[in-house]
């Protein structure tokens, strides 16, 4: 299992301590909204164009955006490993993806909780990652949806059928209580805000989430 924080739920006055805090996980993950798809607004590029400085963390972008195209290009000279459009709001969804990968970028596709991975069944050979949202997007601190589970049992089916490579990740009330049955129905990444950069110490919090893998992102 890899683990990526959301600086959704870090300090935004010592960001660069809370990044380095979290130096034992996998990935970070920056969450980007425009406060038009989703009701939250929180950071763009210049926010976040120094912290290769500080981490060699690999950088998990998720765009909550309605311009995805737009707001792709903004952040693709950031070289994160992967950018994650979401499935209703990609008006050309199969082209987005295509210029994600041109730029040398994995390309991964966002469910929201209500919907059906099913949806992905013409695409999915195109992703390197899906991330499944087990919380409403937009939001950091809520609890975990539990029908996630349902659909992440239909996902790995899909993956397994048609893209084995294909990773899965989940975000959304991740914590030490859900993390074990995430990972026996085969979760690849997980997203966690609040559990991690809350916790008295991240490290131990990053490393009940981890579960030995053979391979790394890094």
């Amino acid at each position: 299992m890899l683990v990526s924080p959301s600086i959704l739920s870090a300090n935004f006055l010592k960001l660069g301590e809370d990044i380095l805090s979290v130096s034992s996980s996998d990935m970070l993950h920056i969450d980007v909204m425009d406060g038009h798809f989703v009701p939250n607004m929180t950071i763009g590029p210049l926010v976040c164009e120094n912290i290769h400085t500080i981490t060699n963390l690999p950088l998990d972008v998720h765009l909550m955006v309605e311009n995805t195209d737009f707001f792709i290009d903004l952040f693709a000279p950031l070289k994160p490993k992967f950018i994650s459009v979401h499935l209703t709001n990609a008006t050309h969804l199969h082209r987005s993806l295509q210029k994600i990968r041109s730029l040398g970028i994995s390309p991964s596709v966002v469910l929201n909780p209500h919907e059906d991975p099913s949806a992905l069944e013409y695409i999915l050979p195109e992703l390197d990652m899906v991330l499944l949202m087990s919380v409403n997007p937009g939001f950091g601190g809520q609890s975990f949806i539990e029908s996630t589970f349902k659909k992440i049992a239909h996902l790995k089916e899909m993956t397994t059928r048609l893209n084995p490579k294909c990773l899965i990740e989940v975000d959304g009330g991740v914590n030490d209580t859900n993390i074990k049955a995430l990972s026996e129905l085969g979760v690849d990444v997980v997203v966690s805000g609040n559990y991690i950069f809350k916790a008295k110490d991240r490290k131990s919090a990053i490393k009940s989430l981890q579960i030995p893998a053979e391979t790394s992102l890094r």
